[in-house]
């Protein structure tokens, strides 16, 4: 059972890497990926090239922070590839019944992170160090698959030019409201006609 495990997530993440646009990225999203399944609370890259790389911590931090930090690939790109994968095994558990508009918080003890501010952290239930994402996913009765994602940038992270420009923020990305990310969440998704596909299955 393990070993057949340990075949099915290499294979998905191997798919997941031909996205990423080129071959020498897929050994990093390997190891980010099992580094985002082990125990641990902290889920940076450093503690995640101790976990997958405790003898080349350096090496493997560094190869980490540049697919993460670095490297120009499309977020999109991959939820479609994983959409791709996901969904027939989704719809084979009941058609798609419902889009999900959600937010996530993700806690966070640093404040270098980008989007990272004290704000409403629904996992936490509280005021605290996070970042939020938006999200649009579709679901049915057994499972859900997020189609859209976008980190929210709070408004003093976005006038801020200096932070802006010492974590690589791109000059497009300009301060939204979490309901202004989701609308443009669900029209992009209407415009790539994913309701007329999914909701007529």
């Amino acid at each position: 059972m393990r070993d057949r495990v340990k075949r099915v997530f290499s294979e998905y993440v191997d798919s997941i890497s031909a996205a990423l646009g080129r071959e020498d990225r897929a050994r990093p999203l390997k190891d980010y990926c099992i580094g985002l399944l082990m125990p641990g609370e902290r889920k940076s890259v450093e503690p995640m090239a101790a976990v997958v790389a405790p003898s080349r911590v350096s090496a493997k931090h560094q190869s980490l922070l540049h697919l993460v930090g670095q490297a120009a690939w499309s977020d999109e790109a991959v939820l479609d590839k994983v959409r791709e994968l996901v969904l027939p095994a989704v719809e084979a558990r009941g058609k798609i019944e419902a889009w999900i508009v959600d937010d996530t918080g993700f806690a966070k003890k640093g404040v270098h992170s980008v989007g990272v501010a004290r704000q409403y952290c629904g996992r936490l239930g509280k005021t605290d160090n996070c970042q939020i994402a938006v999200t649009l996913s579709i679901a049915n009765h057994a499972a859900s698959l997020p189609i859209a994602y976008r980190l929210y940038l709070p408004e003093d992270w976005a006038k801020d030019s200096a932070r802006r420009k010492k974590v690589h923020i791109p000059d497009d990305v300009v301060f939204k409201t979490k309901p202004r990310i989701a609308l443009d969440q669900i029209k992009a998704a209407l415009a790539a006609f994913v309701s007329m596909v999914y909701w007529s299955r």
